[in-house]
């Protein structure tokens, strides 16, 4: 990755964000050598502009950042590090350091989306999405229809625990059919966005 450390006197900002919330949890700032380290660790390594070394982000309070991905903006002089936390980021205990709560929310719908992707182009063994693929379309559909039927009853004569139960298991084997169709749940979201007139 060709960064341009040398805009900002050899550091570059370091957006945070969370790989499956989607929300942004700190700014930091790397040199080559955190940005290195980074990579190395796949823990996030900032370089402290007050202390003037390295330090990865939790390692006096155990709060670590595991990193998913680091990919530079168009003008390669900043750089959004997707992560996946343990604990809290901010050194106050908030959750991010503008104090929002890292709750999942509907961008986990788009991490199953390409989870269940990439288990159709790869179908690893032993993978129950894996045998959905395999046995058709067909019986795609029927799962869809039983997931559906099952929340129904849920819905009526059941519990509210049980509800949300079944429906997760709706919308996965939905999105295991959309899958299979060539869709996904962006196709759904058009349609929606298409039909809503406000």
């Amino acid at each position: 990755m060709d960064i341009d450390f040398q805009k900002m006197g050899g550091l570059v900002p370091a957006v945070i964000q969370d790989e499956l919330t989607g929300k942004v949890l700190m700014l930091g700032f790397m040199n080559e050598e955190a940005l290195a380290r980074t990579e190395e660790t796949r823990l996030v390594t900032f370089f402290s502009r007050t202390r003037g070394c390295l330090w990865t982000k939790g390692e006096t309070s155990g709060n670590v950042l595991h990193v998913v991905s680091v990919a530079a903006d168009c003008d390669r002089d900043t750089l959004l590090v997707k992560v996946r936390p343990e604990g809290p980021v901010c050194h106050t205990g908030a959750d991010t350091c503008w104090g929002e709560k890292n709750e999942a929310d509907y961008t986990f719908l788009h991490y199953l989306q390409d989870f269940i992707r990439r288990r159709h182009e790869e179908m690893p063994e032993g993978s129950y999405t894996t045998s959905l693929f395999r046995k058709g379309v067909n019986r795609m559909a029927q799962k869809v229809g039983e997931e559906a039927v099952e929340t129904v009853i849920e819905a009526t004569n059941g519990t509210d625990e049980g509800f949300i139960y079944e429906a997760s298991d709706l919308m996965y084997h939905l999105i295991v059919l959309l899958t299979s169709k060539g869709y996904s749940i962006d196709d759904i979201a058009r349609e929606l966005k298409r039909r809503h007139k406000g």
